[in-house]
């Protein structure tokens, strides 16, 4: 609880994965990958409880080992790669309103990003707070910018790829983008339900370090995350 608004923290976790199989209980440097989420939100100062929406018994114990609530099983029909994600949300949420609970807040962590702290998510809740926001999603600079990228015709002719007013300038020189990282979406709860989105007038950025803001969806993504944890632990033990 945060200023008297109870908040509740949703991890979708489905069981089908074709890009990277059983992704989300893959073992990331000795846990399953949603764990690493988990253990974050109920370390979080403000999230009074999380619950796992899957529709995998395996997922839903593993989830259970590490201290998450799996009150229901997700429907088959929400558990395919068509299946929208604020669907899942809001089929969450008519379930936690028929059960008689209710938040003011609600937050979306995708177990795909790891890396994401605690502090992050209390820090997404303050922010909220503090901007008079009714809903935070979390972005980071882009690691390519997008003045460098164009579509390629037919014959794979640059003549025209980069724009003539950023020919021959400095990266420095460039505005800075940023991108959607996944990590964090927060939306106060009555505003979600009318919006339907997360993203809209009254949304605001929190903004994320890039070595925080892996987006698993590949072996590639994979590795490179446990990459990232083991340097972590590496500067960690050089500080004591």
């Amino acid at each position: 609880m945060y200023k008297n608004q109870r908040i509740i923290a949703l991890v979708p976790a489905r069981g089908g994965s074709k890009g990277l199989p059983h992704k989300n209980i893959r073992l990331l440097e000795g846990k399953p990958l949603i764990a690493w989420t988990i253990e974050q939100a109920k370390k979080s100062k403000y999230i009074d409880r999380v619950i796992v929406s899957t529709d995998d018994k395996k997922i839903a114990n593993i989830s259970k080992q590490y201290q998450a609530q799996v009150p229901f099983l997700r429907p088959a029909a929400l558990a395919t790669d068509k299946a929208a994600m604020m669907d899942v949300v809001f089929h969450a949420m008519e379930w936690i309103k028929r059960n008689n609970d209710s938040y003011d807040l609600i937050m979306l962590l995708q177990p795909t990003s790891p890396l994401r702290k605690s502090r992050d998510i209390d820090d997404a809740i303050k922010w909220l707070f503090k901007k008079n926001a009714k809903a935070i999603v979390s972005v980071c600079k882009t690691e390519h910018h997008p003045y460098g990228a164009n579509v390629l015709p037919k014959n794979g002719c640059m003549g025209t790829f980069i724009r003539p007013e950023i020919v021959n300038k400095n990266r420095q020189q460039l505005p800075v983008f940023y991108r959607i990282n996944g990590a964090i979406y927060l939306a106060n709860w009555s505003y979600l339900k009318k919006n339907r989105q997360f993203l809209g007038k009254k949304t605001y950025a929190y903004i994320m370090p890039a070595v925080r803001s892996v987006d698993i969806d590949s072996h590639m993504d994979f590795e490179f995350a446990g990459f990232c944890l083991k340097t972590q632990r590496v500067r960690q033990r050089s500080k004591r």
